[in-house]
């Protein structure tokens, strides 16, 4: 039994925490009681009210623990995880910060630190999976097909935020990143539409986003590119959004008073985006690696497709980000991965004990990705 700190007490988080504390001593820190009371009811989950935004502050509240977990939002991300890492400490971290993660490689190394990055579904699971097929083959082409969305489509955006909806705006906004024939390419989030069939599901519209992140610079593979799925129609609202300056970075004034047009457009989709608890809703995934081994050709599908599981309250974002988290958390205090330095999960994927681990842990709590080879 060891003793785990979360960062970020919010719709995944408190799920990470519930998990981890079926085994470990868990202290739960955020800033909104709304958060912290939510695990009131888990008398094994200890709870501090913190601003995390102070990076002294973290370390004062991490010094005692073994392992530190980072669930903060996206923008403060990067400078969470720099304090654990300068307090050399362990850390699995599902902020998906914007930031490069490998600009704080030298400084885990240097402090004798494993950090596991990106330790989500999509980016996580994706690029464990990827990372195991790349040991085994010569992949020549990757596409991942992801999205989380509610069963119930409302109008207009016909869609729900299972996590903050600045940072689901700003993945509309970042270009998008993939590679082709063996170069980079960058092209506008939202780009490249399609229509994809669904089985159970219907029909989902596919589009750029910028979801490869650290594959571009770990995996030498010709053809790579994520796209997110949402309900048809949803994107269009956010190209209008997006063309008119509702997302715009840059402040503009109003009676006085700077703000940021994108930050307004998310507090006010806040409400209409807001995934309340009786709201049912699923995570979709589709991936497929196709490449040579032993000079025949191969094509692996993986298919994930999860609803919330209302008897626990967790929703489905929150499971499998949350428990890809917890899988990896595990690996990382029993010294089955051990890597210093920043490590995505396609580090962890090509070791095949570590990949197994990883998809078994999350098999027993009811996530399955379902292979089909072809």
């Amino acid at each position: 039994m060891s003793n785990l700190i979360v960062l970020g007490a919010g719709m995944v988080g408190r799920t990470i925490a519930k998990d981890l504390s079926k085994v470990h001593n868990v202290t739960s820190v955020d800033i909104n009681d709304n958060n912290l009371n939510f695990l009131a009811k888990y008398p094994k989950i200890n709870t501090i009210k913190s601003n995390l935004s102070n990076s002294d502050t973290i370390k004062y509240l991490i010094k005692d623990y073994d392992l530190v977990v980072g669930a903060v939002p996206g923008f403060m991300g990067f400078k969470t995880l720099k304090a654990i890492i300068e307090e050399g400490k362990n850390v699995v971290d599902i902020s998906f910060f914007p930031e490069d993660c490998f600009l704080l490689d030298e400084l885990a190394k240097s402090n004798n630190v494993t950090a596991v990055v990106d330790c989500g579904v999509a980016p996580g699971m994706s690029n464990l999976i990827l990372g195991y097929h790349n040991k085994m083959m010569v992949v020549s082409d990757f596409v991942c097909y992801v999205g989380g969305l509610p069963f119930e489509r409302k109008l207009y955006f016909q869609y729900k935020a299972p996590f903050s909806p600045i940072d689901v705006l700003e993945e509309y906004t970042r270009e998008a990143r993939y590679v082709e024939n063996g170069y980079e390419v960058k092209k506008p989030a939202l780009s490249d539409a399609e229509i994809i069939n669904f089985d159970g599901i219907g029909s989902l519209e596919a589009f750029n986003t910028d979801g490869l992140r650290s594959l571009i610079k770990t995996m030498n593979i010709p053809n790579m590119k994520e796209k997110t799925l949402r309900y048809p129609g949803h994107i269009e609202l956010i190209k209008a959004l997006k063309a008119t300056g509702f997302l715009s970075e840059e402040s503009i004034e109003i009676n006085d008073q700077k703000i940021k047009p994108i930050d307004f457009t998310a507090n006010i989709l806040f409400k209409d985006w807001k995934l309340e608890k009786d709201d049912d809703e699923f995570t979709v995934m589709k991936i497929e690696i196709s490449g040579k081994k032993n000079d025949k050709e191969h094509k692996f599908i993986y298919n994930l497709f999860d609803r919330k599981d209302f008897q626990n309250d967790d929703s489905s974002m929150a499971r499998t980000t949350g428990f890809a988290c917890t899988a990896a958390v595990e690996l990382v205090l029993s010294g089955k991965f051990n890597r210093k330095g920043i490590s995505p999960p396609e580090f962890i994927g090509e070791d095949e004990n570590c990949f197994d681990f990883m998809i078994n842990y999350q098999a027993e709590r009811g996530l399955n990705y379902i292979k089909t080879v072809l």
